[in-house]
């Protein structure tokens, strides 16, 4: 059965510049840089996750666990760490598509944290804000048909993979599995989706956003709830999404040379382009640097100009 949601113009809107970053976004640039923009990511994701749950080691004290250094903090902090850090190593080992994977991701997750790891549970939980019951949780009978029924909708390829993410963590939280870890699965699985379908989210910690936008995620979920249907936490997380990525694309732009994203360009437009053309795939260069990109390029031989003016357009040489 295909969980509630409606499509919004903002989701169609979001879906389109989405799909437009992560065009921008690959590439070759990504698979040279890897192994450093792979360890960043997994440092920020795991802080970031581990954050939103109250877990007290900063970034730096993060980055010592992953190096295997000494770290001073509170026992169970570190422990979170430990288990986030052993299951983002086993990532590629695990099928989103498996409840079985999930559940060892949860066993090696909450490993020493919890009675149970990689169980669901078998009582009724809610979660309270302050002194007032803001989420009842399904009867724990319920939970393992739900669950099935979940993973059985991740197998539907019609359904675009930005939206199911979306969904699968809405519905996985609103259902609440297991006593503890339901929030850092929901985000786990959700990147585990992403990965799957476009390689890049492997260097997106789009956590980061979530934690520093903790206050929206909540009020996403809850209108959710109230709603009866996903809709405004799948507006929320592709919002999410969509600030991550552009914010990704600046620093790859940035870092780039002017060959490099002339090369980088050329591979995605193979067909005669204008200025307008080039700077509409980068969107954060200036007029300046587009021109001067261009005219390297001539200079260099990898461009053939034509035309003055208003009327000048570039062909690969």
């Amino acid at each position: 059965m295909k969980p509630p949601y409606e499509i919004t113009p903002l989701i169609l809107h979001l879906i389109s510049d989405v799909s437009y970053k992560i065009g921008a976004l690959q590439g070759n640039v990504l698979v040279r840089e890897s192994p450093k923009l792979r360890k960043q990511n997994q440092i920020k994701t795991i802080h970031a996750s581990l954050k939103i749950e109250g877990n007290t080691l900063s970034e730096e004290q993060v980055t010592a666990v992953l190096e295997n250094k000494r770290v001073l903090g509170p026992e169970k902090d570190i422990k979170e760490v430990v288990n986030a850090l052993a299951v983002y190593q086993q990532l590629k080992n695990y099928s989103y598509k498996s409840e079985k994977d999930f559940l060892k991701a949860h066993q090696l997750l909450m490993q020493g944290l919890v009675e149970s790891p990689g169980k669901y549970r078998t009582k009724g939980v809610g979660i309270v804000k302050g002194k007032q019951v803001a989420h009842m949780a399904p009867p724990y009978q319920q939970v393992k048909p739900l669950m099935g029924s979940l993973f059985r909708y991740l197998n539907d390829k019609k359904e675009l993979a930005l939206i199911k993410s979306c969904v699968f963590h809405y519905e996985m939280e609103f259902i609440h599995p297991f006593m503890d870890g339901n929030g850092r699965m929901g985000r786990l699985w959700q990147t585990m989706i992403l990965m799957h379908h476009y390689p890049l989210f492997e260097f997106l910690p789009f956590e980061t956003l979530i934690a520093k936008n903790q206050r929206k995620y909540y009020q996403a979920l809850a209108a959710s709830d109230k709603a009866g249907k996903s809709t405004s936490f799948i507006e929320f997380m592709l919002g999410i999404i969509n600030q991550s990525l552009a914010d990704l694309l600046q620093h790859q732009t940035q870092r780039l040379n002017d060959t490099e994203r002339l090369v980088l360009y050329l591979e995605q437009q193979p067909e005669a382009f204008t200025r307008k053309d080039y700077m509409s795939f980068y969107k954060e260069l200036s007029t300046a640097t587009a021109s001067r990109d261009l005219k390297n390029g001539t200079i260099s031989g990898l461009l053939k100009k034509h035309g003055e003016k208003k009327n000048t357009y570039y062909e690969r040489e």
